[in-house]
């Protein structure tokens, strides 16, 4: 058996906190992902660092806030030498994989047949969305039941479009309609069979990884679902798991008819759920549970009626920055925190505010390799380093801060919004003192954010 652990890192894409029954919803169907909540540790106040999904991502696998990394909006391409978390594991011994979305590129705007950076993977096979370019998804499909590929694609991205037009590209895709797609129409079944869709993908190529480990090297394998990102296509069993007229939608005027949405989102949580257990069986099948550290979170939430929205994005509120985020250690570290030799204050952060970008040194700080100096998040096994009193989100014009009792927020013009702890909007005038202890603790977390380049002699 390898000396350290594995690590198998499951990500979804658009998944709020409360879209888990972990996580005190009544009415979604996650039974997996509430026995891994169950067995791990279930962290109630993650929050990302970007509300979209290319600054977050790479903020995540990073461990580096957006504006470190000069990333704080999206269609910005990762440069190929930034140092990621496969890229530190793999200098001792970490053979790395992901597969489905990674995203550190923009996607309507390439060719998906060719070779993408590699960011310090082993093996990448990445498709950012589901059927609608040329990419390992389409591939592992024509493979697998080429008959089923015109029902892949969840229709064609604006974007997309703008540029097949500029360019003069014939598209060879087959879409659902020759219009642009609606994102927020609601709950659509999926058209082909079940066995392809993009979940299954996933979770097929990250078995037979799985499959063909031994045991002798360590490795690190990402299973990158899109769901329960928009537009909600998924098969019709997962949608039969539900009655749509007893969902509720938080602060939504919405009424009965306009729960589809909601419909076709909990059935794509289920999906990645039911996807989920195969994984984790998998693993326990290969004897590779035992020695693998898994972690479970999203890339950032959905307003999924929120106040009358969908999507996510500006202001930042609670519903796009708080995520799921389950980490379940193998026994050997169980056993090895609970011995003392290293502090078990990982079980005592369950309830406090912690970040995204803390994960990577805490998985570095979990399989013994030291945390480099340009590394922002913090490790949730070091008491007196991890302690924080607030979340940083950050986005090109903006930067908000979630603390225990309010979210504030500040745009380059100097302007101020303020929100209360049931995401109530309070006039900034009626609390200056509030304002005042977020401005001076703002402040502080950019200060402490700064990473110079380090310097070699006095001058």
């Amino acid at each position: 058996m390898s000396s350290r652990p594995n690590i198998l890192l499951i990500t979804t894409d658009q998944q709020r906190w409360d879209a888990l029954g972990a996580n005190g919803n009544p009415h979604i169907h996650t039974p997996n992902l509430d026995k891994l909540a169950e067995n791990g540790v279930n962290f109630e106040q993650c929050y990302v660092q970007n509300p979209l999904c290319m600054p977050s991502r790479v903020s995540f696998l990073t461990g580096q806030y957006p504006s470190t990394l000069g990333i704080t909006h999206m269609g910005v391409p990762v440069p190929e030498e930034t140092v990621t978390l496969p890229t530190i594991l793999s200098q001792y011994g970490y053979t790395s994989a992901n597969f489905g979305k990674l995203h550190f590129q923009p996607h309507a705007n390439r060719d998906h047949r060719e070779p993408h950076p590699r960011y310090g993977f082993d093996q990448l096979e990445i498709s950012d969305e589901p059927g609608v370019y040329e990419d390992a998804y389409r591939a592992w499909v024509r493979r697998k039941a080429p008959d089923q590929l015109d029902y892949l694609s969840v229709g064609l991205p604006p974007a997309t479009a703008v540029y097949h037009q500029t360019l003069e590209i014939d598209d060879p895709v087959t879409h659902p309609s020759p219009d642009l797609r609606d994102d927020f129409i609601g709950a659509i079944p999926f058209p082909g069979d079940d066995t392809v869709t993009h979940a299954a993908f996933v979770a097929e190529r990250t078995i037979d990884f799985l499959q063909q480990q031994d045991g002798k090297q360590p490795f690190l394998c990402i299973a990158a679902f899109y769901s329960p990102h928009a537009p909600w296509v998924v098969p019709q069993r997962y949608l039969d798991l539900y009655e749509p007229t007893s969902f509720t939608i938080h602060n939504s005027p919405f009424t009965i008819h306009n729960l589809s949405p909601v419909h076709g989102y909990y059935a794509m949580v289920s999906e990645v759920d039911h996807y989920v257990g195969e994984i984790l069986q998998t693993l326990e099948a290969q004897g590779l549970a035992d020695n693998t550290i898994i972690v479970f979170t999203s890339d950032h939430g959905e307003w999924l009626g929120d106040n009358g929205r969908f999507g996510k994005g500006y202001p930042g509120d609670d519903a796009v920055t708080r995520v799921p985020l389950i980490i379940k250690l193998p026994k050997i570290e169980e056993q090895r925190l609970k011995r003392g030799q290293v502090s078990a204050s990982i079980f005592n952060y369950q309830s406090s505010i912690i970040e995204a970008v803390d994960v990577l040194p805490t998985l570095l700080d979990l399989v013994g390799i030291q945390i480099p100096a340009h590394v922002n998040g913090r490790s949730l096994l070091r008491t007196t380093e991890c302690t924080k009193k607030s979340a940083l989100t950050e986005f090109a014009g903006w930067k908000t801060l979630r603390t225990p009792s309010h979210r504030y927020l500040i745009h380059t013009d100097g302007s101020e919004r303020l929100w209360d702890d049931a995401n109530q909007q309070l006039n900034p005038a009626d609390h200056p003192e509030v304002i005042s202890e977020h401005r001076h603790l703002l402040l502080q977390r950019i200060l402490d954010a700064e990473r110079p380049l380090p310097r070699t002699w006095p001058y």
